[in-house]
């Protein structure tokens, strides 16, 4: 009996031990809980208090000559300075070097154009020769196919699957777009007789094809877009026309981008709409003259920079809005933009000696700081080149 006794002194003493330690580990769990919502609050309505985590805990900060370079050869066109996948190229005498992400030359083709357009969605780049006949497809570090066409290039489009899209002027209509698959064989070809294709997107399931077109030939410019069956252009081309819209008389398209759930977002001269089902929305107003600058190249937002004043100071609101919820994400940022640039889910704002990457949720990524002005961005997925007049840094997003 005694020994019984002792046993159950000892549970009892024991059990009060560990629920000591519970109560210690649940009480200090929950500080730290607390402890992390205020840090959190703090740094999303605390604009200096983030900028000092960002810079000295996150270190998101990067100073000049801090990343990978690539020295630029002398005279190279800006336009001939390329971010696609996780690569930079440079084109140059019709030699493209390609570049990985640590800065150091992979590849080198060669593309037989001098003077390019390009475009480039996940691993693809498309080149062609500016007002020329080639036009050449390349994934990664090879070059998939090459082509020569009649007539003169005018633009030249990729969806994130290879499809190709080019516009082409000097033949017998005003415009023709010819569609190619991954493989380089034409699929059809969508005749403008009286109009001028503006831009050209592919949706990301390959299904359609859509166009924004100005026509110029009556009393005021009217601005149209349309969408056509890729399956219906290649066995039925005139019934291939899915939806068109006709924008107002004093709407001027600007450009097009298919982004998620092939939602085609348009952007015009004082709007940004969403055609979705053959259906036409409107998700921003971007008429106000403080607005300086938006985009549409995103996964499933467009941004738009806006001027503001503080006083003396100057600074901008970049807001992001989501296509599908049209909720809006603002980062703001003191001093003016020079450039911006986006892709996919991020935003590239230039202040000259500054950029600031911003993702579409509204949160810095990165901040660099330059002690020269920078020339140009140019994005890649995950990475980004800040281009000077001899060299180029490659950031790591």
């Amino acid at each position: 009996m005694q020994l019984i006794s002792f046993n159950k002194y000892n549970n009892t003493n024991y059990k009060g031990k560990l629920n000591k330690k519970k109560v210690i580990i649940i009480v200090s769990i929950i500080v730290i809980i607390i402890l992390l919502a205020v840090l959190t609050s703090i740094y999303m309505l605390n604009k200096t208090f983030r900028n000092n985590v960002d810079k000295y805990i996150f270190r998101k900060n990067i100073e000049e000559n801090h990343g990978p370079v690539i020295e630029l050869p002398s005279q190279v066109e800006s336009n001939n300075i390329l971010a696609y996948d996780n690569y930079v190229g440079i084109l140059n005498k019709s030699i493209l070097s390609v570049y990985t992400s640590g800065g150091k030359k992979d590849k080198e083709l060669e593309v037989e154009i001098s003077n390019c357009i390009s475009d480039t969605s996940n691993r693809f780049l498309a080149l062609a020769e500016k007002e020329g006949t080639k036009l050449e497809l390349i994934s990664g570090t090879e070059i998939l196919w090459k082509k020569d066409i009649e007539g003169s290039i005018a633009n030249i489009f990729v969806n994130k699957n290879g499809y190709v899209s080019v516009v082409v002027t000097g033949t017998s209509h005003k415009n023709v777009i010819v569609t190619y698959n991954p493989e380089g064989t034409e699929l059809f070809r969508t005749f403008l007789s009286q109009t001028t294709a503006i831009d050209v997107d592919i949706s990301n399931d390959n299904k359609y094809l859509a166009y924004a077109e100005v026509d110029t030939s009556g009393s005021f410019i009217q601005s149209n877009i349309k969408i056509i069956s890729m399956e219906k252009a290649q066995t039925d081309p005139k019934n291939s026309t899915e939806y068109i819209y006709p924008a107002e008389s004093k709407e001027i398209v600007t450009s097009i981008k298919y982004q998620d759930d092939n939602k085609l977002v348009c952007m015009y001269d004082d709007s940004i709409h969403v055609i979705e089902n053959n259906s036409d929305k409107k998700i921003l107003d971007i008429s106000d003259t403080k607005n300086t600058f938006a985009d549409i190249n995103l996964k499933n937002s467009v941004a738009c920079i806006t001027e503001k004043s503080s006083g003396l100071f100057a600074n901008i609101d970049v807001e992001i809005t989501n296509i599908t919820n049209s909720k809006s994400n603002v980062y703001n940022i003191d001093g003016v933009a020079a450039s911006m640039k986006t892709r996919d889910d991020v935003i590239a704002v230039n202040l000259g000696t500054e950029v600031y990457f911003v993702n579409t949720s509204g949160w810095l990524l990165k901040k660099y700081e330059s002690s020269t002005e920078i020339k140009d961005i140019i994005l890649g997925s995950n990475i980004a080149g800040i281009v000077y007049a001899d060299k180029i840094e490659i950031i790591n997003l």
